[in-house]
């Protein structure tokens, strides 16, 4: 299995990193993809893709939370110097939040545009962080549409009508711990999406999946998330890892 998304460089895993990562690969989840946040954490999250090249592939990208008005021009060209020195495998995670603050909307929207066209130069894939903000989200994509813009919705928890949109837009979905949350309410529609346009995610250490809701999460718990997937599609285990990890590598441009 793949885990799409997953901060394995947060200050949570700093007594235990290595057993963590040595834990889920056992567990069958061969590569981690990180998303990038902001330049207080770039150098930490590029260290650990060093340390376990095989296993790890990071992102770049400004998280719209860390988009401030005193700083986020100045974060903007610290990504674009890192996208100007190496390849990465995406540009995330990036996209709009309103839930902690609506009062960045504009700066907001204005990273992720500079962030998509970045992404579409480069034909690589963004990785979309949206909360409270599926309408502005979709606005910009829509504005920005183009051959070559596709991702993943990360933590994907809207409804159907969005999940059908996303995909019109070329989006995989990025399910995690929320398809097992009784009020997560995604697990009530999923069936309705083919899995093809499914891929697997923790967001660790976040999120965590039941029955560790509440704590902190870790990559081998996707394996809760593929099993919930095996209860909502009703088809075996082997066939949710095969068909998640085969979409995962197809966006990441690992096939």
């Amino acid at each position: 299995m793949i885990d799409t998304h997953t901060h394995l460089y947060s200050t949570e895993f700093n007594e235990d990193r290595n057993s963590i990562i040595q834990k889920a690969i056992e567990d069958g989840v061969f590569h981690f993809y990180l998303p990038a946040i902001d330049s207080e954490t770039h150098e930490s999250m590029l260290s650990l893709e060093s340390e376990f090249p095989k296993n790890i592939t990071a992102m770049m990208g400004l998280h719209p939370c860390s988009v401030k008005p005193e700083s986020w021009e100045k974060e903007l060209e610290i990504v674009k110097n890192y996208l100007d020195k190496r390849e990465f495998c995406a540009i995330g995670e990036i996209g709009i939040d309103l839930y902690w603050d609506q009062s960045t909307l504009d700066i907001q929207v204005k990273a992720f545009e500079i962030q998509i066209d970045w992404a579409i130069e480069r034909d690589i894939p963004i990785v979309i962080h949206t909360r409270s903000s599926f309408d502005e989200v979709f606005e910009v994509l829509e504005r920005k549409k183009h051959p070559k813009l596709r991702g993943i919705f990360h933590c994907f928890s809207g409804n159907l009508e969005q999940a059908k949109h996303a995909i019109d837009l070329q989006f995989l979905l990025g399910i995690g711990g929320v398809v097992t949350f009784k009020n997560g309410k995604i697990d009530q529609f999923l069936k309705e999406i083919p899995l093809d346009n499914v891929v697997l995610e923790t967001d660790s250490p976040y999120l965590a999946p039941v029955p560790h809701r509440g704590k902190r999460n870790e990559s081998s718990y996707v394996n809760l998330v593929a099993e919930k997937l095996v209860d909502i599609y009703g088809v075996e285990f082997s066939e949710i890892d095969r068909i998640t990890t085969e979409n995962a590598e197809r966006i990441f441009g690992r096939n």
